[in-house]
């Protein structure tokens, strides 16, 4: 067989039926000859956001892969693939490389040394016969402990060698966990048991360890609030009682104010990164126990009071249990829930003029609002975009199925959330997958809208048009005033019917609710379909001006 051959026989035993692709690679070609699906992007960069989203919604079980040439093609698949590696999700990347006679000599850019810097493990077949092992070498290190990307090089003058490779005795790559050590647990669950008020802090570890039945068990046991990092969102459902919602650059009210009350915190699944946007920065004074499947966090950015490392899902399960041998039967009171309940109230009822402005242009906290009036959250997939829209969309929208959001903010590239809807509706085709987005957002990916049109993968993006760069005010105040910096320009809805989709224009708040379901209807019919909302230039709440609480 060929190389090329063996790679694509490897990926559909690892169970990969959808390749996201930029061409030129043969390996393209090789998939589609054995039944995998290729969709081809407009541009790299969203093509390995659409693997991206695949993997998020389908836990990495099988993770997303994206192909690429050499060169341009791996030049520009660069940021999609630090937003992978930054939020630590599992893609495969399989790039073209250039010949090893060439590949070496300046200043060819070679991707095995070019992305050593930004994913889990690299490596480039140099030895043909060798293609079976380094794929396999690749998939161990894609499913197993923390999550990451990995990339593989295939170098022009390999992917046709002959080789003496049977991909039938390629086994699949099975997930390796471990549990926490006895002691640890044993001393987690007494300091959980002692604090006066416990708060537990779950990261996007807890979806890949498929452990949210034993967040909540543990949460509701301890009747320990939850806040998630902006990666966890959804981890936990945000319509439980002792839902905190995301916090990071942003906070829900009842968030802040245990975040700040509380005595002790459990981190499970989490880094516990500094980042003042998509992970809380835990105020001084509180005891820490961090539970994670990676060494490096450990003790990385303070010491924590006890760390245990393990999977999530054994480690949430071990905690049960030596909660409940100590509990011996007694069950604690949900004082806190009331607590909560009352702080929600008080929190929404401030927000309730945004949330429900009548203004033109619109308020963008209504158009949110108003998805939330019309839309089941259980039906939905969910994500954002960089800027106003995540930081006016994280408090409010309440996800309460796994997986229903897609949260994201460790990298900032505008754009993002475009390709994470469509490679989300490809994992989950029942889903109603919506992308909400900025205009700046829009100019930078928007044309892969058509992809999504072109490749039947019925989306929804909602564009919040304000024709400015809102959340920049404040840093480009004298730029503005002197040459209207900020300012941008476009009719979107337009854009995308020459693109191909389903579009509406939408300057009514009273309309708002009426076009989102057109738009879903479009989607059930089979069509891509954009909302272009014109609204004011609200900027979002984030840690640079005061978080919404």
């Amino acid at each position: 067989m060929l190389v090329m051959d063996v790679i694509a026989e490897v990926l559909k035993r690892e169970g990969i039926s959808t390749l996201f692709c930029f061409p030129t690679t043969p390996i393209i070609e090789a998939a589609a000859a054995i039944g995998i699906k290729p969709i081809i992007c407009r541009q790299e960069r969203v093509g390995v956001h659409m693997a991206d989203g695949f993997a998020r919604v389908s836990n990495g079980r099988p993770p997303g892969v994206f192909a690429m040439q050499y060169g341009p093609g791996a030049e520009n698949a660069f940021a999609g693939v630090a937003t992978a590696f930054s939020d630590s999700s599992p893609v495969v990347f399989l790039p073209l490389g250039h010949p090893r006679e060439v590949a070496q000599l300046f200043p060819m850019f070679k991707s095995s040394r070019t992305y050593a810097s930004i994913t889990k493990s690299v490596e480039e077949i140099i030895l043909p016969h060798e293609v079976a092992n380094v794929m396999r070498r690749a998939f161990s290190q894609v499913k197993n402990g923390r999550q990451g990307p990995v990339m593989v090089e295939v170098p022009a003058d390999v992917h046709s060698v002959e080789v003496s490779v049977d991909p039938g005795e390629y086994r699949p790559v099975r997930v390796t966990r471990s549990a926490g050590d006895e002691r640890d647990i044993d001393e987690a669950a007494r300091m959980l048991l002692d604090a006066a008020c416990p708060m537990i802090l779950a990261g996007q570890g807890v979806f890949y360890a498929e452990a949210c039945d034993e967040l909540k068990a543990l949460a509701e046991l301890l009747q320990a609030p939850v806040m998630t990092t902006f990666d966890g969102k959804s981890a936990f459902p945000e319509d439980h009682a002792l839902a905190l919602g995301p916090g990071g650059g942003t906070f829900t009210g009842p968030g802040r104010h245990i975040l700040h009350k509380s005595d002790l915190v459990l981190g499970i699944g989490c880094s516990f990164t500094r980042h003042g946007i998509a992970t809380p920065v835990i105020p001084p004074g509180k005891k820490i126990i961090h539970a994670t499947n990676d060494t490096r966090d450990l003790h990385k950015a303070f010491a924590a009071d006890l760390g245990i490392l393990g999977d999530a899902k054994l480690v949430l399960s071990q905690l049960i249990e030596a909660v409940r041998d100590r509990l011996g039967g007694k069950t604690r009171g949900d004082a806190v829930a009331k607590e909560l309940a009352g702080k929600r109230e008080e929190w929404l009822a401030r927000w309730q003029p945004k949330l429900r402005s009548d203004e033109r242009p619109i308020n963008p906290y209504r158009v949110i609002s108003e998805f939330m009036r019309v839309i089941d959250p259980a039906e939905a997939i969910v994500t954002h975009d960089s800027g106003s829209p995540r930081e006016q969309l994280n408090p409010f929208y309440r996800a309460t199925r796994p997986r229903g959001y897609i949260g994201w903010g460790k990298s900032h590239q505008l754009g993002t959330g475009l390709g994470l809807a469509i490679g989300a509706k490809v994992a989950a085709p029942d889903k109603f997958c919506v992308n909400f987005m900025g205009d700046a957002a829009f100019g930078m990916t928007g044309l892969d809208f058509e992809t999504a049109a072109r490749c039947g993968i019925p989306i929804t993006t909602i564009v919040l048009n304000n024709s400015t760069m809102a959340i920049e005010t404040h840093a480009m105040a004298l730029s503005h005033e002197r040459y209207r910096a900020r300012d941008l320009g476009g009719n979107y809805a337009n854009i995308a019917r020459d693109l191909g989709g389903w579009s509406e224009r939408v300057e009514d708040p009273a309309q708002i609710g009426d076009a989102i379901l057109r738009a879903r209807r479009q989607n059930e019919d089979g069509r891509a379909a954009l909302l272009e909302f014109i609204t004011s230039q609200e900027q979002g709440f984030s840690h640079r001006r005061g978080a919404a609480e």
